[in-house]
């Protein structure tokens, strides 16, 4: 999946990972975030959030 920039809305429930703006992880910062929420401003501009563990619901993608 590719990175999702703040203000998107979440495509699954679950935890996401800031990443740089070359996709390398950055600290270790998480949000959750629920399906079709907008997700949070990152810490500094131009960083994206990368999915890392969906919640394990219809809403997450897990089975």
């Amino acid at each position: 999946m590719s990175a999702l920039r703040p203000g998107n809305k979440a495509p699954i429930s679950g935890q996401y990972l800031e990443v740089g703006p070359r996709g390398g992880i950055v600290g270790k910062h998480e949000v959750t975030s629920t399906k079709n929420k907008p997700l949070p401003p990152t810490k500094v501009a131009g960083r994206t959030y990368k999915p890392v563990d969906g919640t394990n619901n219809k809403s997450g993608g897990k089975k």
